[in-house]
């Protein structure tokens, strides 16, 4: 592989994939970013390892090839594939009730729901009604104690909601009652030790020195706000408003960069990884499975499993079972920011603020992105867009300047 200029970026690419670092460099010349990592696999092998950029400009601290950063709803990806692994061991019926495995679920009309529903977003427990106190995020019993009780939204199965910051402890509690152990651990000993991934639910106090904090997006604009930011101004008692707002502070600005966040096994949102961490996970899935689950598994995992306007962002999403699939609002008077553009073939998550992981089984590929400056919008901006078409077009897929797959 060909050693990349330090005057632009650090890291290794490809010659295949020059066109990926040189939108990577781009990305730094004339969009905005402040530091962030990319990296790509074909086939298993890294085809891009590149990282630049400060990972604290008010430090002057350079993004340095072991910088990791909050990748937020990436780390639902990782969270599926925990119950996917259990799944194919046989250890965990996707189509059994969840109350099977986790009896207090079964509370408030939840008796029925299939673990599917929580994968795929049906389930209707997008938010709690009862207000948390500060701190709830931190604490994994009272969460999943709440959301044991909780009522659903609207009847299960009949349309789909985004779980934004409950979904890691629906599908993370009932990965803990099958395996016997707690979510982090089964994710360390499961995956990402296998795989030899830098990933942490619960990152050690040794490593805080190394996380990048985050550059927050800036506030919507009040005069053009999207369908979901009217419905947070609007309507405190929605599932919309209590789902960002009910959640013990998470939300505040620079929480998400504390000690306590970061020590914290929130399933949601706070896996701590880089794109090298990102892509790896995705890896045996883009081959096959290996070591992680079976072929038929990753067939399932990529499948559309739920689709349409969604009941609590009001713009069109698709998700397969706990993964986003590829959708195009860019026609959508408020959608934007809120696209992410794969291949039909494509599966993973993406993280507020343009981060994203995914494997593309029919290309043997798998993508990661992480980076410290948000963009607008729950999907992919420009900087993470870019780098995608870019990793397509060099293994010979066809798009427009700006995504459109032919």
């Amino acid at each position: 592989m060909a050693q990349v200029s330090p005057l632009a970026v650090h890291g290794v690419c490809d010659p295949r994939f020059e066109l990926v670092r040189q939108e990577f460099e781009r990305n730094f010349a004339e969009r905005g970013e402040a530091g962030a990592s990319v990296s790509v696999t074909v086939d298993g092998e890294t085809a891009v390892d590149l990282w630049g950029g400060v990972a604290d400009p008010a430090a002057g601290r350079p993004w340095e090839r072991d910088t990791a950063v909050v990748v937020w709803s990436c780390s639902k990806g990782a969270t599926a594939i925990c119950a996917h692994v259990l799944a194919s061991r046989g250890e965990l019926d996707l189509d059994s009730p969840v109350a099977r495995y986790w009896p207090e679920f079964a509370q408030n009309g939840k008796e029925a729901i299939p673990v599917r529903m929580l994968l795929d977003h049906q389930a209707g427990l997008a938010a709690l009604r009862r207000p948390l106190p500060p701190g709830a995020f931190y604490d994994w019993e009272l969460m999943t104690s709440a959301l044991a009780a909780e009522e659903p939204f609207w009847t299960p199965g009949t349309r789909h909601g985004y779980h934004g910051l409950t979904f890691g402890y629906l599908v993370g509690e009932v990965v803990r009652r099958v395996s016997g152990i707690l979510f982090d651990r089964f994710f360390q000993e499961a995956v990402a030790v296998p795989l030899g991934l830098d990933f942490r639910f619960g990152l050690p106090e040794a490593d805080e020195g190394r996380v990048a904090p985050c550059i927050a997006q800036p506030p919507p604009d009040p005069n053009n706000l999207t369908p979901m930011e009217r419905q947070v101004f609007s309507d405190p008692a929605s599932v919309t408003f209590l789902m960002l707002a009910n959640i013990g502070g998470y939300m505040l600005p620079g929480e998400c960069d504390t000690r306590a966040a970061h020590a914290a096994v929130i399933p949601s949102a706070g896996g701590v990884t880089n794109a090298r961490g990102l892509a790896g996970l995705y890896a045996p899935l883009a081959t096959g499975g290996g070591p992680l689950v079976d072929e038929g598994s990753v067939r399932r995992m990529s499948a559309v499993s739920s689709a349409g306007v969604d009941a609590t962002i009001f713009l069109p999403t698709r998700f397969a079972l706990g993964f986003v699939k590829s959708i195009d609002n860019r026609r959508h008077p408020a959608g934007g920011n809120n696209s992410v553009i794969l291949s039909e073939e494509a599966f993973g998550h993406s993280g507020i603020g343009g981060s994203i992981g995914f494997a593309d089984p029919a290309a043997r590929m798998s993508f990661g992105y992480a980076m410290t400056r948000h963009g607008a919008g729950a999907g992919l901006n420009e900087r993470g867009q870019r780098l995608v078409d870019a990793a397509y077009r060099c293994i010979g897929r066809t798009t427009d300047a700006y995504g459109t797959w032919a």
